[in-house]
């Protein structure tokens, strides 16, 4: 299921980020440019709102800034190139948006006095740096490696639908959602390893053998 959301979702998005990138790309804005204002906003959004606990405004500010990040892909597309920068470039950049929505989140809940929800957080912030890069490093290996029941948009939706019901009052909506997110993080890491363990049984390691 989170499988076929995450490729109806970017179905959906194309639809309406194509018509823009292509509108940025005729103006002469170049794909990276807009990966890195895109990061920007995220990580002023977090550490100027989120990590005081402003959670409102940070959400609009990091959920506007998260979808001008998805346009570089719509610039890519409408300019008929795929530029191997530009992809590393996208996922450093989702990386570093990445731990500052947890660090934010994890540092106004210790200072906030929520000790449990900032471990939660933590923890989300470490499994998603290792669901994103036991895939990059899958494939190095020639291995494939997009399985998991929280990867990046998954994972961005969850945070965001808990924030927002946070916001309007629900007791413990933050804390369900962390942990929650926490357990399926971990749960993705196991399923990648064992996804390409399977794949790469067969090997054997010079060191061990």
């Amino acid at each position: 299921m989170a499988k076929f959301l995450n490729v109806a979702g970017r179905a959906a998005a194309a639809k309406v980020l194509d018509p823009i990138g292509a509108g940025l790309v005729r103006l002469g804005l170049a794909p990276n440019v807009i990966t890195l204002i895109g990061t920007t906003g995220v990580v002023a959004g977090c550490v100027f709102l989120v990590a005081r606990g402003q959670l409102a405004w940070g959400l609009v500010v990091v959920a506007l800034a998260v979808c001008t990040d998805l346009l570089d892909g719509a610039m890519a597309r409408a300019k008929g190139v795929s530029s191997r920068f530009g992809a590393m470039l996208d996922s450093t950049m989702d990386r570093i948006a990445d731990g500052a929505i947890f660090a934010s989140l994890a540092y106004w809940l210790a200072v906030s006095g929520d000790r449990s929800s900032a471990v939660a957080a933590l923890i989300c912030l470490v499994a998603a740096e290792v669901v994103s890069y036991t895939k990059a490093r899958a494939e190095s290996l020639g291995a494939s490696c997009d399985v998991g029941i929280a990867e990046r948009p998954e994972r961005l939706i969850l945070i965001g639908i808990g924030a927002l019901i946070h916001i309007v009052g629900v007791p413990y909506a933050m804390a369900v959602t962390l942990w929650l997110l926490a357990v399926m993080s971990v749960v993705t890491v196991a399923q990648r390893v064992l996804h390409v363990r399977r794949q790469l049984s067969e090997d054997v390691d010079p060191d061990n053998a």
